[in-house]
């Protein structure tokens, strides 16, 4: 089986009550939407993402860190939005034979869940489900209260499994039974698997969601702190955050000897429980004499992610007595966003001085101290 996935986000968002819409709103420094793309991206099934946005949203896509889909303009509903991706998908000829259809305002799904609805989805349409636990109540009348039992009643998750010619098939005959979600077109429940769905893929749909979603962010947040600091030589070039500055005095060091991009990487590894700088990076190596620190981070980015670490924030301080650090800050922060893949509101850099005491304060080295959070997907 080959999937394709459709991620639903064109909505309106109206009793979300935001200025920025909903699939764009930040939890542990990353979009609801990024959230979902980081996990899909993990699933070697999924040949193809389609991200179905509102025409009035486009210019909040450059917020999205995740690159790997493609990008359509959804309907006035969430059928027209959902017919238009699987039309997409059949006009490009994208092989799948299955297709999975998630709203965006589910980021805090498991690994485990899309493994289970895929390792179910040979033969069936597969939907997580949840029960209904609190007591069921119909107003029948301003007297009248009707108690319903809730043992046939469940409540369904996104994402949604099905036979990609099938459900394209039902979204061209049966536009008018759509109700809620793409479940509803179903004739037949006969071919419909219902597996267990997760409480914490609940919908984003208030302000009092979202604050459940971030308590639950929180704690999978770890802390680091790295350090770093280099004598300054002549002959030497200087690099500070991945920037080269002109300077009469450079940093020694076995690599290029930028100690922003090393305390940053030591600060990621120790949040990550994964050792330090010296033990992945062994200056007694020659492979890595002169090397780049850029280099060297972004061997450290792909490892981390490959753990499920992503970076939250970072807070850097540059100790140094010159050059100035507040005229190559911003170049530094770019630098910085790109290499370690988060937007630059999630980094802060601080130049200090040392008041000329000290090896710093005659101009004979420069330090770097870092502090990190990192969130781990499962």
């Amino acid at each position: 089986m080959s999937f394709c996935l459709i991620l639903l986000a064109a909505g309106e968002s109206k009793r979300f009550n935001s200025k920025i819409p909903k699939p764009f709103i930040k939890v542990a420094g990353k979009a609801l939407l990024d959230h979902s793309l980081i996990k899909f991206n993990k699933i070697k099934q999924i040949k193809k993402i389609v991200v179905v946005i509102n025409k009035k949203h486009s210019r909040f896509l450059k917020e999205i860190k995740s690159n790997n889909f493609s990008k359509i303009i959804g309907g006035k509903t969430r059928q027209e939005s959902t017919y238009k991706a699987l039309r997409y998908i059949k006009k490009n000829r994208i092989k799948c034979t299955n297709v999975l259809i998630h709203d965006s305002a589910r980021p805090n799904f498991s690994l485990k869940l899309i493994k289970k609805i895929i390792n179910a989805s040979k033969k069936n349409t597969v939907v997580p489900k949840i029960p209904i636990h609190d007591a069921l109540k119909e107003s029948v009348s301003k007297e009248f209260l009707l108690n319903i039992s809730r043992e046939n009643f469940f409540s369904t998750q996104t994402p949604q499994s099905f036979n990609f010619k099938e459900i394209l098939s039902l979204h061209a005959r049966n536009k008018s039974f759509y109700k809620d979600d793409d479940l509803s077109l179903v004739q037949s429940l006969k071919k419909v698997k219902f597996v267990d769905g997760e409480k914490n893929n609940f919908k984003i749909t208030n302000q009092q969601d979202l604050l459940m979603l971030k308590n639950f962010m929180n704690l999978k947040t770890r802390t680091g702190i790295g350090f770093d600091v280099h004598r300054l030589v002549h002959k030497r070039k200087l690099y500070l955050g991945g920037l080269r500055i002109k300077s009469k005095l450079g940093t020694l060091g076995h690599s290029d000897g930028d100690p922003v991009l090393h305390s940053i990487t030591d600060a990621i590894l120790g949040a990550c429980k994964m050792g330090d700088i010296g033990q992945m990076f062994s200056d007694k190596s020659k492979k890595f004499k002169n090397i780049r620190s850029t280099i060297l981070l972004k061997r450290v980015m792909d490892q981390v992610k490959s753990k499920g670490y992503y970076i939250k924030n970072l807070d850097i301080n540059i100790i140094v007595q010159t050059p100035k650090i507040k005229k190559y800050k911003n170049k530094m922060i770019d630098n910085i966003s790109k290499l370690c893949e988060i937007s630059k509101d999630q980094i802060n850099i601080k130049g200090k001085t040392t008041e000329k005491l000290g090896v710093i304060g005659k101009e004979k080295a420069i330090a770097c101290e870092v502090i990190t959070s990192v969130v781990q997907y499962d």
